[in-house]
C-alpha cells in the first residue's frame, strides 16, 4: 500500500465537525441600551467579521465556517442547510449529534425547540417559527412513510441535566426521576444511561404533544438577560429501527440515531443577576461548558488525555466529540457590542471546533437471529443475577465497602477506559508508520534500483559525451576557420565593393565631366558664332564708320577753305576800316598810333589764330587718317586671327571627343571586368557559405544526438 493510498484512506475515514454560526436580530433591550451592531455576516462567503475597536479605522476579525446565517434569516433556512442532510444519514444508519452552543438569550432553544406562532391557527410542521426537533422528525416519518417493503419503529428520549444530575423529561412520574450513567462496555466511548424511558411514537403528532410535555418539564428561570432562560442542558434522542428483507429473503435491522442537544447558555452572573440558587445554577452550568471548552481544545491540539470524565456533559457528547458519530454545531450568536466579550469567546470555540475529526461508522446491520442472540444472552445473563439475588449466593458487603468498592471500579474503569483510548491511537499510529515504512522501503529499493540504473546509464552517457565532446571541439575548430574564411571573404567583398563604388563614382563623374564638356564645346561654338557675327558686324560698322569719317573730312575741307575766304574777307574789311580810319582820324594821331598798334596786334593775333588752326586741323585730319589706317589693318589682322582660333577650336573639339570617347570605352570595359570579378567572388562565397551551413547542420544534429 502506497503513502498515497494510505493518505486517501484517512481522509474517507475521519470527518471534521460541521460549524455553523447563526446571529439573531438585537433585541428590545440592547436597543434601550444603545448598544450598536459589531457584526458582519456574509453568506456567501460563510464568514462572519467582528469589530473589536469602533473609530475611524476599526480593528476587525474574520472568521470562516461551514454556514453562516445572518440575522434576517429563517428557521426553515438553518434546517434546509445543516439538518435536512444529517437526517438523510441517520436514515443510512449513522449516530449522528447537532447541539447549539452560545450565551445565554442568543436563541439556542429557539433554534432548536422553536416557538408557536401567535395567534395562527398553524401545525408545527406549517409554522414559520418551528425548530429543528419538530421539523426533524417530521422530515424522518415523511421520509420512512415514502420508502416501500419495511418495517420500522422510532423511538425518542428526552433528558435533562440540572446541576450534574440526570433527569427524565418524559418519566411517566409526576417528579423527573434522577438517572445514572454508565460506560457501555459493547461500544467503547459510549455511554448507557439506566432508567432513561425511551417512548415509541407512531406518527408526527405523538412527537409534538411529547415535545410539548418535556419542555414543560424544563428548569427554566427569568434572569436579566432573558426572561425564559433555560437553566439546564437538555439532549432529545431518536433512535430509528428499520428492517429490510434481502434477496435472500433474509431479514436486516438497520439502525440510525440522533441527538438533539440544547446547551444551556453560559452567562455573567454579574450581568444577569443571578443571586442564590440561580448564582448556583450558573455556576455550574459555566463549569460544564468550561469543561466542553477543555476538551474541545485538547482534541484540537491532540493533548493525550482528553477530559470527558470531568462533567456529565462532556460524557454525554463523548461520542460526538472525536468519536463515530457525525456531528454537527450551531453556535449562537448576538450583535450587540455590550455581548463583545461573550461573542468572540463563542467565535473562539466554534472555530476551534472545527478542527475536530471524527470517525462516522455506520452501524452493524444484525440479522434477525443475531438480535435474537444477543436478546437471550442477555435475558440468560439477569436471570443468573435474579436466581443469585433469591437464593442469596451472591457476595454481601456493608455498604460503606460497597460504595468504596464501586468507586475504585468506576475509576478503574475511566482508567482502564481512557488505557484502551490510548492504546487504540497508538495502534492506530503504530499501523500507519508501519504502513508508512513499508511504503518507503518499497520505495528505497525502488530507488536504489532506478540508481544503479542511473549511474550505469550515466557511464555510459559520459563515455558519449566524451566523444560527442572531442567531435564537437573538431566540429568547433572547423567552424572556427570557416568562420575566419568567411570574415575575410566578406573583407574582401567588402573592398572590391567600396572599388566598384569608387569606379561607379568616377564613371558617374566622367560622364557629367563628359556632358560639361560637350556643353563648354557647344557654348565655344556659339561663342564663336557670336565672335564672328559681332566680327562682320564691326567690319560693317568701320567701313561705314570710315566712309562717314571721309564725307566728314571732305566737308571739314570744305568748311574749312570757306572759313579761309571768310578770314580773308574781314581781313580785306578791316583794311578798308584801317583806311578809311586813317584817313578820317588825322587829328587824333596819338589815337591813331594806338589803333594802328592795337590793329597790328588783332592782325597778328588774326594771324596767328589762322595759323594755328590750320595746323590744328590738318594735324586732326592727319591723325585721322592715321588712326583710320591703322584700325583697318587691325581690323584685318583680328579676322585673320579668328579665322585661325575658330579652326583650332574645331580641331581641339574633335580631338577632345575622340579622347572622351576612348575614355569612356575604357571605364565601361573596367568596370564589366570588375562586376565579373564580383559575380565570381560572390559565387565562391555563396558555394562555400552552403558548405559551412551544412557541416554547421552535422554537428548540431551530432549535439542534439548528444
Amino acid at each position: 500500500m502506497t503513502t498515497k493510498q494510505v493518505k486517501l484512506e484517512v481522509k474517507e475515514k475521519n470527518q471534521n465537525i460541521n460549524v455553523a454560526v447563526r446571529c439573531r436580530p438585537i433585541n428590545s433591550i440592547e436597543k434601550k441600551q444603545g448598544s450598536c451592531s459589531i457584526l458582519k455576516c456574509d453568506k456567501a462567503k460563510r464568514e462572519v467579521t467582528v469589530k473589536e475597536r469602533a473609530g475611524i479605522h476599526p480593528y476587525t476579525k474574520t472568521y470562516n465556517f461551514d454556514h453562516v446565517f445572518p440575522p434576517d434569516c429563517l428557521q426553515i433556512d438553518v434546517y434546509k442547510a445543516v439538518v435536512m442532510p444529517v437526517v438523510e444519514e441517520v436514515l443510512m444508519g449513522y449516530n449522528c449529534t447537532i447541539f447549539a452552543y452560545g450565551q445565554t438569550g442568543t436563541g439556542k432553544t429557539f433554534t432548536m425547540e422553536g416557538d408557536r406562532s401567535p395567534g395562527a391557527n398553524m401545525t408545527w410542521e406549517d409554522d414559520p417559527l418551528s425548530g429543528i426537533i419538530p421539523r426533524t422528525l417530521h422530515q424522518i416519518f415523511e421520509d420512512l412513510q415514502k420508502q416501500q417493503d419495511i418495517e420500522f419503529s422510532v423511538r425518542v428520549s428526552f433528558l435533562e441535566l440540572y446541576n450534574e444530575e440526570l433527569f427524565d423529561l418524559l418519566g411517566s412520574s409526576i417528579d423527573p426521576l434522577r438517572l445514572r450513567i454508565y460506560e457501555d462496555n459493547v461500544k467503547k466511548g459510549s455511554v448507557i444511561i439506566s432508567g432513561l424511558e425511551e417512548v415509541v411514537v407512531r406518527n408526527k403528532d405523538e412527537v409534538f404533544e411529547i415535545l410539548q410535555r418535556g419542555t414543560a418539564k424544563r428548569q427554566t428561570a427569568a434572569t436579566l438577560m432573558n426572561a425564559v432562560s433555560s437553566r439546564s442542558h437538555s439532549v432529545f434522542s431518536v433512535t430509528i429501527h428499520i428492517k429490510e428483507n434481502t434477496v435472500e429473503g433474509e431479514e436486516l435491522l438497520k439502525t440510525g440515531k440522533l441527538y438533539l442537544v440544547d446547551l444551556a447558555g453560559s452567562e455573567n452572573i454579574g450581568r444577569s443577576g443571578a443571586v442564590d440558587k440561580r448564582a448556583r445554577e450558573a455556576g455550574n452550568i459555566n463549569q460544564s461548558l468550561l469543561t466542553l471548552g477543555r476538551v474541545i481544545t485538547a482534541l484540537v491540539e491532540h493533548a493525550p488525555h482528553i477530559p470527558y470524565r470531568e462533567s456529565k456533559l462532556t460524557r454525554l457528547l463523548q461520542d460526538s466529540l472525536g468519536g463515530r458519530t457525525k456531528t454537527s454545531i450551531i453556535a449562537t450568536i448576538s450583535p450587540a457590542l455590550c455581548n463583545l466579550e461573550e461573542t468572540l469567546s463563542t467565535l473562539d470555540y466554534a472555530f476551534r471546533a472545527k478542527n475536530i475529526t471524527n470517525r462516522p461508522e455506520v452501524n452493524q446491520k444484525l440479522t434477525k437471529k443475531a438480535l435474537l442472540r444477543e436478546y437471550n444472552e442477555e435475558i440468560e445473563r439477569l436471570r443468573r443475577d435474579l436466581q443469585a439475588s433469591r437464593e442469596k449466593n451472591g457476595i454481601f458487603l456493608a455498604e460503606e465497602n460497597y460504595i468504596a468498592m464501586q468507586n475504585k471500579l468506576s475509576q478503574q474503569d475511566d482508567n482502564i477506559q481512557e488505557m484502551e483510548d490510548r492504546i487504540v491511537l497508538l495502534t492506530e499510529e503504530i499501523k500507519h508508520v508501519t504502513e508508512l515504512f513499508t511504503t518507503t522501503n518499497q520505495q528505497l529499493t525502488e530507488t536504489s534500483e532506478k540508481l544503479t540504473s542511473t549511474v550505469q546509464t550515466l557511464k555510459v552517457t559520459s563515455e558519449h559525451l566524451g566523444h560527442i565532446n572531442q567531435e564537437l571541439k573538431l566540429t568547433q575548430q572547423e567552424c572556427n576557420e570557416q568562420q575566419f574564411l568567411v570574415n575575410q571573404h566578406l573583407k574582401n567583398e567588402t573592398i572590391l565593393f567600396s572599388q566598384a563604388q569608387e569606379l561607379l563614382t568616377t564613371a558617374e563623374t566622367s560622364v557629367a565631366h563628359v556632358g560639361g564638356l560637350h556643353a563648354k564645346i557647344d557654348r565655344k561654338c556659339n561663342v564663336e558664332q557670336h565672335n564672328t557675327n559681332v566680327a562682320a558686324n564691326f567690319q560693317n560698322k568701320m567701313d561705314t564708320h570710315i566712309n562717314s569719317s571721309c564725307d566728314l573730312l571732305q566737308d571739314l575741307s570744305t568748311k574749312m577753305a570757306d572759313m579761309k575766304q571768310t578770314v580773308s574777307i574781314h581781313i580785306e574789311y578791316l583794311s578798308m576800316q584801317e583806311r578809311q580810319a586813317l584817313e578820317l582820324a588825322q587829328h587824333k594821331q596819338l589815337f591813331l598810333q594806338e589803333g594802328t598798334q592795337r590793329h597790328q596786334a588783332a592782325s597778328d593775333s588774326i594771324l596767328l589764330a589762322e595759323e594755328a588752326a590750320v595746323a590744328y586741323f590738318t594735324r586732326v585730319c592727319h591723325e585721322i587718317t592715321q588712326l583710320l589706317s591703322k584700325a583697318k589693318d587691325d581690323f584685318t589682322i583680328n579676322s585673320a586671327h579668328l579665322q585661325d582660333f575658330i579652326s583650332a577650336l574645331h580641331k581641339q573639339q574633335e580631338q577632345a571627343q575622340t579622347a572622351l570617347t576612348d575614355y569612356k570605352d575604357h571605364v565601361i570595359a573596367e568596370l564589366a571586368g570588375a562586376f565579373a570579378l564580383s559575380r565570381k567572388w560572390n559565387e565562391e562565397l555563396t558555394l562555400e557559405n552552403s558548405q559551412m551551413k551544412k557541416q554547421l547542420m552535422a554537428a548540431r544534429q551530432q549535439q542534439e544526438v548528444v
